[in-house]
Parts: structure tokens; C-alpha cells; sequence
């Protein structure tokens, strides 16, 4: 099982989702387009699609002349049926390359450890039922470090978790391709380097926060990953 993950700058790399995965039996084919990597022209040879978090927004092509390629892998993914999985700008990309949009959020940036408010729909999705019985239907929560929000879901996507303002938290775009607004993947050392770009005492106070849950946070999110490997196993290789 190989996954192609792609990564958008050196602050935003598959950290815990990477780790959970690789205990999981995934190998992972890293890619940095902002550093140079190419990306493949299609997804022959991967079990699976692995799209990361990143500060700029879904459609800035002409900053980021690998989104738009991005995009196409992840429509490729969904025609041929590949395990996908965005997070953050990685939802965001997926929504847009279905035929939905993403915009800077009315209600300003998300930034903090937020509950997950799970849908109807989630309770027997193939991805996050799991995650519901992680730690025994005691409340969720998972970090949010974003200004842009899903405003407008593609065709036949389906809302599986709203953030506390009402905001697409997750969503399942397709039979095996879903998105997560928040950041599963991050930890306090991640929200550290993030610190630095926009520096202040919240900042500080988040990876501090974000390091005294860390095992709530492993125990809520884990089971993301280990339900992702299961779709990837049972998705058979991209040719």
C-alpha cells in the first residue's frame, strides 16, 4: 500500500497522520511541489491520495503553480474510485476540484481546539464511524488553524461534521474520497513552527494547550488514520 502524499510547504507535513499511517502498514511517497518535486501525471502505482494543509487558498494558481495539478489528481482519484483524504487546504482543493468553492470564512479565521459537532450522516460512514467510539462518545475536538472555509460543497458531497459556527468541518465528496477541515495531523512542536509566522500570546497558548491534550488528541484521531489504511487496503492500485 502506497499512499502519495502532497505537501505544500515544510510547516505543514503529515506529522501524526504520517506516523499513524506508517504504523498502519502505508508506505507514503512524500511530495514537495513548492520544493521542487514533481508530481506524477496520474496515480499509477499508488493505493492512495493524501492531500496537506497550507496557507494559501485553493485557487491561487498563479502563487502556486502545482494547486491546479493538485487539483486533477484529486478529480482522477475520485473518477477512479483511489482512497482520498484532504485536510484543511487539502479539503478545500478537493471541494474545488469537484465543482464547489472555498473562501475566506464571513466570521474570521479558525484558530483554536474546536468540538466536532458529527452529523446523522457520520454515525455509519465508512471513514469516521470509528472515530465516534474512539473515546467513548465523550466530547471531540481537533485543532482548526484557518481563514478559509468550504462555502459551497460540490454535487452529492455530504456533510459529516459542522464546527461550532456552522462551517463544513468534514465532509465525504465521494464513495472513498472525504476532507477534514481541522488539523489531525498536528502537534505542539507543528503549532510551535506556525507560532512564528503569526506570533502572539494565543499563539503560545495554543501549543501549549495543543501539548497538554496531546493524548486526547492521539486517542480522537488515530483511528482516522487507522480507518483510512482500511480504505486504502480495500481500494486496490491505480493503474
Amino acid at each position: 500500500m502506497t499512499v502519495l502524499v502532497i505537501q505544500h510547504e515544510d510547516d505543514c507535513p503529515p506529522a501524526l497522520v504520517g506516523r499513524w499511517l506508517a504504523e498502519a502498514g502505508v508506505g507514503l511517497d512524500v511530495r514537495r511541489p513548492y520544493a521542487g518535486d514533481p508530481l506524477p501525471d496520474d496515480l499509477a502505482g499508488h493505493t492512495g491520495l493524501l492531500v496537506l494543509g497550507g496557507p494559501m487558498a485553493a485557487t491561487d494558481d498563479a502563487e502556486h503553480a502545482w494547486l491546479a495539478p493538485t487539483r486533477a489528481l484529486l478529480r482522477d482519484a475520485v473518477a477512479a474510485d483511489v482512497a482520498t483524504l484532504g485536510i484543511c487546504l487539502g479539503h478545500q482543493l478537493l471541494a474545488a476540484a469537484l465543482g464547489g468553492t472555498s473562501a475566506p470564512n464571513p466570521a474570521g479565521q479558525q484558530r483554536g481546539l474546536l468540538p466536532v459537532g458529527w452529523t446523522a450522516a457520520a454515525l455509519d460512514d465508512e471513514l469516521v464511524a470509528p472515530l465516534q467510539h474512539a473515546t467513548r462518545h465523550a466530547p471531540q475536538r481537533c485543532l482548526h488553524w484557518n481563514v478559509d472555509v468550504v462555502t459551497a460543497l460540490p454535487p452529492g458531497a455530504e456533510v459529516l461534521a459542522l464546527a461550532p459556527g456552522g462551517e463544513v468541518q468534514a465532509a465525504r465528496f465521494a464513495p472513498r474520497a472525504w476532507g477534514v477541515q481541522p488539523h489531525p495531523e498536528v502537534d505542539r512542536a507543528v503549532v510551535e513552527r506556525w507560532g512564528t509566522t503569526e506570533p502572539d500570546a494565543a499563539a503560545d497558548a495554543l501549543a501549549a494547550e495543543v501539548g497538554a491534550a496531546a493524548d486526547e488528541l492521539e486517542t480522537t484521531w488515530r483511528p482516522l488514520a487507522t480507518s483510512f489504511a482500511r480504505v486504502v487496503a480495500g481500494a486496490g492500485v491505480a493503474s
